[in-house]
């Protein structure tokens, strides 16, 4: 005789799934997940209802994510900020543990960008106007510690400049607030502000890859190491749930999820927003979380990051 909660997985999912953003609409993983949620009844044979949970750097979403019923009606969109921010000590969870890696989407780098009518034109020209007005520029990011703020600060360590910089609640809040001069740059994912640099609005002096993007709007902008500044950086999204799921529940959630990113309808989507799939599954997720960790925590250590955060919130 099957007990309840076999009873239970068997049949799920049996109501709409609520998807957690942690970050404001409109911005690059906010986008992903609503090409999600229109493929969801498809794939999981159930509506997926994005709910958008922005503040702390991610933290308030991944904080109703980890505290929520580990039965597959809770999950929610994971960035490498999942394993930033415990770093700094002062979230409530410590999400690398409190949550399990359902898949990996896409990984990709984010991009530096100024306002189009401002005169830089490259990274060398910004560093030079930063040398000549120290602590006059200013960059907006999606919130202390993120991976934006993290690369905000290691270009100025890199470039040798003081810039001030000044945290937002998601990519599209940093985005007006560069549009509007209240900051000179801004480092978002690209996928937030194609659009803009399609049109000219914004204009993009480099990405923190490896190597450039390939979509064609985007694939014209150089990397930092391209320009001499040896910053490598990549941010990844993915989906995520509270730990302990049921078995058969996350089977279901990660065989639906695959089957769904590797559609071709739901891939022109995705690449209509720039972004580069790369699937991982479960496992493989958890090991790019660990390796993550150690590589995030030598950068924090060697670049005074974590200090300066820790004074920051103070």
């Amino acid at each position: 005789m099957q007990n309840s909660t076999t009873k239970t997985s068997n049949q799920y999912p049996a109501k709409p799934i609520t998807m957690i953003v942690p970050f404001s609409a409109g911005g690059g993983m906010d986008l992903l997940a609503r090409a999600l949620e229109k493929s969801a009844p498809k794939y999981l044979g159930q509506p997926l209802v994005v709910v958008n949970k922005p503040g702390g750097t991610g933290t308030i979403g991944w904080n109703e994510l980890a505290s929520a019923s580990p039965d597959g009606y809770t999950i929610g969109m994971s960035v490498v900020e999942l394993i930033v921010q415990p770093l700094y000590g002062s979230t409530k969870y410590h999400y690398p543990t409190a949550l399990d890696p359902l898949i990996q989407i896409s990984a990709s780098p984010l991009v530096m960008i100024v306002q189009g009518e401002q005169p830089w034109q490259d990274i060398t020209s910004l560093i030079e106007y930063g040398k000549q007005h120290p602590g006059q520029l200013k960059f907006g990011h999606q919130g202390i510690g993120s991976m934006g703020h993290i690369i905000g600060e290691i270009f100025a360590k890199t470039a040798d400049i003081t810039i001030g910089q000044v945290p937002f609640r998601g990519a599209s809040e940093a985005t007006a607030a560069l549009l509007g001069t209240h900051v000179q740059f801004a480092v978002v994912n690209p996928l937030s502000v194609k659009e803009q640099i399609r049109n000219g609005t914004i204009r993009a002096l480099a990405v923190s890859g490896e190597k450039r993007l390939a979509d064609p709007v985007l694939a014209e902008i150089p990397t930092f190491k391209e320009q001499g500044l040896d910053i490598v950086v990549n941010n990844w999204f993915g989906v995520a749930a509270p730990k302990g799921l049921p078995p058969q529940v996350q089977m279901k959630l990660v065989e639906g999820f695959k089957t769904m990113i590797f559609d071709p309808d739901f891939k022109r989507s995705v690449d209509a927003l720039g972004v580069e799939i790369e699937y991982l599954g479960p496992q493989e997720t958890q090991e790019k979380w660990l390796d993550d960790n150690t590589k995030l925590t030598k950068i924090i250590q060697i670049t005074g990051i974590l200090d300066k955060i820790k004074e920051q919130k103070n």
